[in-house]
């Protein structure tokens, strides 16, 4: 049995924690798959290096609106796939070889561990280690759903035409038609991917609208237009697959009883299957209850607001969590804010002396006030802060101010028919709540809500208080905020 002084499970945003405080520690790191997490492999990163080509080709595809004349051919998909794979496959073998040949205090442990007592863990080969402090930060894995016909042991194999994100951007070459299954961001992110790109490209749905848990305004108008750009069926659900001696998948159908009337598609034969249905934290693997950690309905690990992992309610001394493995936000910017408070919090741990040693007054408490959120798709989307039903339900004297993107003049140059910001207050305390944007560039023009409700800015104050560049994109901003009637 071998002990440290500190493990780290997984080497995404945990792995930013272990830096020069800790060189006079033993540290032990286990990460079984690739180092970077999700957002450098298989997720944030290499996604928006496809989703920016792909709308550069939509926008080439037809440009009439501003009295152009361009078409788009086609992708090099291998050469698109090695630019950004070449980047990051270098990012991840650069971080793998600081850790394991560069850092003599580190111990790096490429495969699986499980808990087997609060701070004791075996690894997949055998190996039984022990530590003093230990940070579960292992992600989140995709959901595939149970499919009569599909092997689960089929998905993301070599050589299968089923698919996660983890495999999909590494195909050899472009398919030629893809089946996505799934309603939420990553649906509709690669969805925009492939259609751009010019695969004939099917969404199904299981109900009526995309984009569920978003603003009723932004999942009615996001899957209206969507819905124009691409090939969306909704209220159904794969009933079977079958793979055909060609390597394609012919899929069919059923209703889900969620869209009244819903059309059933015949079986449809393509040439890949994209599950979009999902993520859902990795923690069965940890074998949690062996260290009679507590978990949450969804599987999370438990935790207080200084990320100290639970068991039967108390904090387990020395232990703490972050990201999809624990947060109630599955999204990169909060791992990483969320990896900055264990990061201070194990320091007071370790100047306390024993695991668990340090009092709640030295502790930082967890941030998640205003979590914005994009969706990278075409139309992109963003969001912060409550939604006008949550608002409502929360008892607040809402008030909402909307304008379209078509009533500022720089929408105006563009000649955008569907974008708008839509933004939700309270009256009595003139505080924003929620801001909710669909249209180009969304990502980026939400930033001056994120901070008005960071920093609790009045929203009249937001709107009159500063300049606005005219006559640039975020005026769309400042009119939906002068939009709110907060007399």
């Amino acid at each position: 049995m071998t002990h440290f002084d500190v493990l780290v499970i997984g080497t995404g945003s945990g792995n930013s924690i272990i830096n020069h405080r800790f060189d006079g520690l033993r540290v032990a790191i286990a990460e079984e798959d690739r180092f970077g997490g999700t957002c450098l492999n298989a997720g944030c990163i290499p996604t928006k290096m496809y989703v920016y080509p792909a709308t550069r080709a939509e926008e080439a595809a037809d440009s009439s609106a501003v009295n152009l004349s361009t078409s788009y051919g086609s992708a090099d998909w291998p050469a698109l796939r090695d630019r950004i794979f070449a980047r990051i496959d270098a990012i991840e073998a650069d971080g793998r070889a600081y850790r394991t040949e560069r850092q003599e205090n580190v111990t790096v442990f490429p495969e699986h561990v499980r808990f087997t007592g609060p701070h004791s863990l075996v690894t997949a080969s055998g190996r039984e280690i022990t530590a003093d402090r230990i940070v579960i930060a292992a992600g989140s894995a995709p959901v595939v759903p149970e499919i009569p016909g599909l092997d689960p042991a089929r998905v993301d194999a070599p050589d299968s035409p089923f698919h996660t994100s983890r495999t999909i951007m590494r195909l050899d070459s472009q398919p030629e038609s893809v089946l996505i299954l799934g309603s939420g961001f990553i649906s509709a992110e690669f969805g925009h991917i492939f259609s751009g790109l010019g695969t004939r490209t099917v969404v199904a749905i299981r109900g009526d609208r995309m984009l569920p848990g978003a603003d009723a305004a932004i999942r009615d108008r996001f899957t209206a237009e969507f819905s124009a750009r691409h090939d969306v069926r909704p209220g159904v659900e794969a009933a079977s697959v079958r793979v055909l001696d060609d390597g394609r998948v012919e899929v069919a159908f059923r209703a889900t009883g969620r869209v009244p009337g819903a059309e059933v598609p015949a079986p449809l034969v393509v040439e890949r299957v994209l599950f979009a249905t999902g993520r859902a934290p990795a923690s069965a693997g940890l074998s949690p209850q062996a260290a009679g950690i507590d978990t949450r309905a969804d599987g999370r690990i438990a935790v207080d607001e200084y990320l100290r992992v639970l068991a039967d309610g108390a904090p387990v001394p020395g232990v703490f969590a972050l990201g999809d493995i624990s947060s109630p936000h599955q999204l990169k910017h909060v791992a990483n804010h969320e990896a900055r408070v264990v990061k201070a919090n194990l320091v007071a741990d370790l100047d306390a002396g024993a695991p668990g040693g340090a009092p709640a007054s030295a502790l930082t408490p967890v941030n998640h006030k205003g979590v914005p959120a994009a969706v990278f798709s075409s139309p992109q989307v963003a969001h912060v802060g409550m939604t006008e039903e949550e608002a409502r339900a929360a008892g607040h004297d809402v008030v909402v101010g909307t304008r379209d993107y078509g009533g500022v003049a720089y929408g105006w140059a563009m000649e955008d028919t569907t974008g708008f910001v839509k933004v939700v207050a309270d009256r009595s305390s003139r505080l924003l709540l929620g801001a909710h944007l669909m249209g180009p560039e969304a990502s980026m023009i939400i930033q001056p809500l994120i901070q008005a409700i960071a920093f609790d800015q009045p929203a009249d104050e937001v709107a009159k208080g500063q300049y606005w560049i005219h006559p640039a994109l975020p005026e769309v901003v400042e009119n939906a905020l002068l939009d709110l009637d907060l007399r």
